[in-house]
């Protein structure tokens, strides 16, 4: 992983000093709140529907053990929110009433504190620590070289990319020092601190799009041209919300040591022409609809105006590449830590074992190497959510298994990416202990979901108490195996944080008459080999009330049964036979009147 420089340490430092001043003259009254509001979004700092929420960055989802454990301890200490503040706030939601289910149990909401929840963007966040403690918690993140900085703001977010790069078995080239140089470069990026809108980069160096590149602001794509020359594929354009938009290819081919002053031409001319006016239409993705070839023609007028009159400024010397690559070693091979941690598995382990296997393990540029997933996915906690004894516990298997490191992962796991092949048998047994190492990666449990109307002030409607629905409904690891590989993904509002529109299902709640309806979508992509180019899915009909969301799913799921053809996956059983059968389905899986309202009276 990345290793912080003497520079990049004092610089983050100074940043939490800062932020500590402003915090400071805020409560003093020194600073207007339209003032202060700025500059905490720029450290991470939101207001949410009953407290703070903080988002820690992590550039390209790495985390050292140390680093698990700051945000453990942060966890424990700090996000903890007065008692009578969690009592009003799970007043509030119990009145939105529980959701049925058909064996007659029901969910309901469930505010947890002392937590943290990885984001699809491989971010951490919290959602209640107090703000008057706010600069302390980011004394202590310096402490271990994070911050908050522009993770929220009208400017470049994180820079996310595969959790596989620099160890993917696919793997074009390493996009790590390349999201380095990008990060470097804007951070404080004083022409670029007020965007129309939030801007967020992805960058994959493999054959396989595991980054969703195509439904990001800008994507690029590591490759090699005829010639055998390193370049990138250049997307704009791209974005969920309420307008989904794939990003258009603008440069099929561009030399990497140019990848700077590109991007630089790209981010000028939105900063130049990107609408202030209106907040839903201020995304780049409407300005290149909008403008189409004029965009693409302007970026390419800018570009040359940067190169060929300005010097080039951000050309990217070899220099400058090896020295930011250098950044990023990789940890010797050990030998084994324990011998116990060698040992085959038994008879009686086999069967899960090897499922395990299949599901969570993957393998590496290293023959000698595994990266392995661990489960964020399980009955009685939030998808993504981690309490401060689950990271202290990751932080220990990190040390153990994997050179200390982990990855947050783009579907809110954690990934380790260092991972003897002779210690595998060792590591599910500790990571099933710590109740880490569910076969579930990429099945259907292991949903995407945002935290939705339980914590998010945006939202229409609740996230958590749906995922909770259907994974009580489906933990029969043998019928999740049997469905196969499939993409659920749950937003509670049209911003989409849970990117329902690229799911294979997608799930987005919605108002209606002051209730939660939810519209179900079929047919998204990321961009993945399993799903293909990157798509929105399409809505089957209108909204769902809350109790009806499950049986819904389970109606899309049993017609898939009955349609694939052998071990066909979801998604091109979809694709083969068309949606229609799944509209019927669906849609047929609705109340009547009377049993709508014996559920909501139900739910009360």
């Amino acid at each position: 992983m990345y290793q912080y420089t003497e520079f990049d340490r004092q610089f983050v430092k100074a940043r939490a000093s800062q932020f500590r001043d402003q915090l400071t003259r805020w409560q003093a009254g020194q600073l207007a709140e339209d003032e202060f509001k700025p500059l905490r979004l720029q450290n991470g700092w939101y207001v949410q529907r009953y407290a703070p929420m903080l988002r820690v960055a992590v550039p390209y989802g790495e985390l050292s053990s140390p680093q698990l454990r700051v945000l453990a301890k942060i966890a424990r200490d700090y996000d903890q929110p007065n008692p009578a503040l969690l009592e009003q706030a799970q007043a509030t939601q119990d009145k939105l009433g529980a959701i049925p289910l058909k064996n007659g149990q029901s969910v309901h909401s469930k505010l947890t504190t002392g937590y943290a929840h990885f984001t699809t963007r491989q971010n951490v966040q919290y959602n209640w620590i107090p703000l008057d403690q706010s600069a302390d918690v980011m004394d202590l993140l310096a402490s271990v070289d994070m911050h908050g900085i522009q993770t929220s703001g009208n400017c470049i977010r994180n820079i996310t990319s595969d959790a596989l790069a620099g160890i993917a078995a696919d793997e074009i080239a390493d996009p790590r020092p390349f999201g380095e140089i990008m990060r470097q470069w804007s951070t404080l990026h004083p022409e670029f601190a007020f965007l129309p809108r939030k801007f967020k980069i992805a960058i994959s160096g493999a054959r396989e799009d595991r980054a969703a590149i195509g439904w990001h602001d800008v994507g690029l794509q590591l490759l090699r041209n005829e010639a055998g020359e390193q370049g990138f594929k250049v997307l704009v354009g791209g974005g969920m919300g309420r307008t989904p938009i794939i990003g258009t290819v603008i440069r099929e081919f561009l030399p990497w040591a140019q990848i700077m002053n590109y991007l630089e031409a790209v981010v000028r001319v939105y900063n130049r022409y990107g609408r202030r006016d209106n907040i839903y239409k201020a995304r780049i993705k409407i300005l290149v609809k909008a403008e189409g070839q004029k965009y693409i023609d302007d970026v390419e007028a800018e570009f040359k105006q940067i190169v060929e009159h300005d010097g080039a400024p951000h050309t990217i010397t070899q220099a400058e590449y090896d020295r930011v690559a250098a950044c990023f070693v990789p940890p010797a091979l050990k030998s084994a830590s324990h011998a116990l941690d060698t040992v085959p598995v038994t008879a009686d382990e086999a069967a899960a074992y090897s499922r395990w296997l299949q599901q969570n393990v993957t393998a590496h540029q290293n023959p000698e190497l595994r990266a392995v997933t661990l489960s964020f996915k399980r009955l009685g906690q939030a998808p993504g959510d981690a309490t401060a004894d689950q990271l202290d516990l990751a932080a220990d298997l990190a040390d153990r298994f994997s050179a200390g490191e982990v990855r947050v992962t783009h579907e809110q796991n954690l990934l380790l990416p260092w991972v003897r092949a002779d210690e595998l048998p060792g590591l599910w047994r500790a990571a099933r202990q710590a109740g880490f190492a569910k076969a579930n990666i990429h099945l259907l449990t292991d949903m995407i979901a945002c935290p939705g109307g339980d914590f998010c002030s945006l939202a229409n409607a609740r996230s958590l108490p749906i995922a909770e629905a259907i994974t009580e409904r489906y933990q029969d690891l043998d019928e999740l195996h049997d469905l196969g590989e499939i993409d659920l993904h749950i937003s509670g509002c049209i911003n989409s944080c849970g990117h329902h529109h690229s799911g294979h299902i997608g799930i987005l709640g919605v108002d209606k008459d002051g209730k939660e309806w939810y519209q179900v979508s079929l047919g998204g992509a990321d961009g993945s080999l399993l799903s293909g180019p990157a798509q929105p899915g399409k809505a089957v009909g209108p909204s769902f009330s809350a109790a009806e969301v499950p049986e819904v799913i389970e109606a899309v799921l049993e017609t898939y049964r009955q349609q694939r053809d052998g071990r066909e996956t979801f998604i091109a059983t979809l694709r083969r036979v068309g949606a229609e059968p799944f509209k019927l389905a669906a849609n047929g899986a609705r109340f009547s009147a009377s049993r709508t309202e014996a559920a909501e009276l139900a739910a009360v």
